[in-house]
């Protein structure tokens, strides 16, 4: 290496180093009694600031699609005013990509105060309609699960080999919730509870049923036994008081370690991977097979490392709880080897749960709350895009469900 490439990598290197630390100190980041810097104590508002970096990126990101495609897209949202509650007739579509359907899904993921995953791997997208009214209620999307997720290993029972050839089996719900009025009648326990579904199961079973590996070319006979999400914002009391029917949606079986890289959006990160590719570090380079799917993550730790600086800087310190959808009665056993037919016999069917959620949570508050009635369609567009950036994160509900 000459001295020039040294001197400028040293420059490169401490101008880095001061961005790293403004932004830490913006986002809240303190220091401890010996000086090193520690992330905030952060609660339910803290958190959607923090994450307000990494909306903003994301919203600039599509202004000009948002542009283009609002519009048209804008007449399957509703106004309050315009919903009986009692003709609420939930059902799901599956949404395949280049379709108007997929930027629909793309547009009212946009809403979400903590910005949405695109997921990774194999993925299934739903729209949730209201056919009553044939407006979008809610949305949903299942994609392939992290390999280590401690909580969900210990639950499930599995040892390394176990969990390489069963996890197959297994998604995350890495997007799941309604939308306002839909929101505001409690329609995140119908869209959530609708992973329990015959519908779902047909339609990974259609789409990933005699799926080959694409490593290892081998038929994996893949089955969906049960489905894993973590809350948005910590602790859920909505997961946790999800029962229909006697029985519980989803199961809590942990929380998370608090490590993750929103806190790391956008220009600041972009600069980190530079970085690293200027230093010729092969963390540089993006997504590959084997990589796995926090590579984003592995490049923060990375360049702090290389840098000089702590790599547990890459920790927001935020645990969220981690939960568990069991499809199968007996997921668990087929999970570790023990059984080898999964039963399937409680699942009901997506009309089923509709008119069980409309009884149980929907009509009752839209009865004892009419806010609901207030809110206009046009107001997504405010939460969206129009007042990304001045938002007050204290006002703004999440209205998510996941990730």
């Amino acid at each position: 290496m000459t001295k020039g490439k040294v001197i400028r990598i040293a420059l490169r290197e401490a101008r880095l180093k001061r961005m790293v630390r403004r932004h830490l100190k913006k986002m809240g980041f303190g220091r401890d009694a010996k000086g090193q810097l520690e992330p905030p104590s952060l609660d339910k508002v803290a958190y959607r600031r923090f994450h307000q970096g990494q909306r903003q990126d994301k919203v600039n990101a599509n202004r000009d699609w948002l542009s283009k495609n609002e519009t048209k897209l804008m007449k399957w949202f509703a106004d309050g005013a315009s919903i009986l509650p009692s003709a609420i007739d939930p059902q799901i579509e599956i949404v395949k990509g280049g379709t108007w359907q997929s930027d629909l899904f793309r547009f009212a993921a946009l809403y979400w105060q903590v910005p949405v995953s695109e997921g990774y791997g194999r993925r299934l997208r739903f729209l949730v309609w209201d056919k009553g009214h044939n407006k979008l209620l809610g949305i949903f999307a299942l994609g392939d699960a992290v390999f280590n997720q401690a909580a969900r290993d210990s639950f499930i029972g599995w040892d390394h080999n176990r969990r390489s050839e069963a996890l197959v089996n297994l998604m995350d719900a890495y997007v799941l919730g309604a939308l306002p009025p839909y929101s505001h009648l409690l329609g995140g326990k119908l869209v959530a509870s609708l992973i329990r579904t015959r519908e779902v199961v047909d339609a990974f079973n259609t789409r990933y049923g005699d799926s080959v590996g694409l490593i290892s070319k081998q038929k994996k006979n893949a089955r969906l036994l049960a489905v894993t999400t973590s809350s948005a914002l910590g602790r859920s009391s909505l997961y946790n008081r999800l029962n229909l029917h006697g029985r519980k949606i989803f199961e809590p079986i942990g929380f998370t370690s608090g490590w993750g890289h929103f806190h790391f959006s956008g220009k600041v990160f972009e600069e980190l991977r530079q970085y690293l590719e200027y230093i010729n570090d092969p963390y540089a380079r993006g997504f590959n097979f084997g990589s796995g799917p926090n590579w984003r993550l592995r490049v923060i730790r990375r360049a702090l490392d290389r840098l000089g600086m702590d790599s547990k800087l890459a920790r927001h310190g935020l645990a969220r709880e981690v939960f568990i959808a069991k499809i199968a009665t007996n997921a668990e056993a087929v999970l570790r080897g023990d059984n080898l037919i999964a039963c399937y016999d409680d699942l009901l069917t997506v009309s089923e749960i509709g008119a069980a959620a409309l009884k149980r949570w929907l009509i009752p508050r839209s009865e004892r709350d009419h806010r609901y009635l207030e809110w206009r369609a046009e107001d997504i567009l405010v939460t969206i895009y129009g007042d990304a950036a001045s938002v007050d994160p204290e006002r703004v509900p999440v209205n998510a469900m996941g990730h």
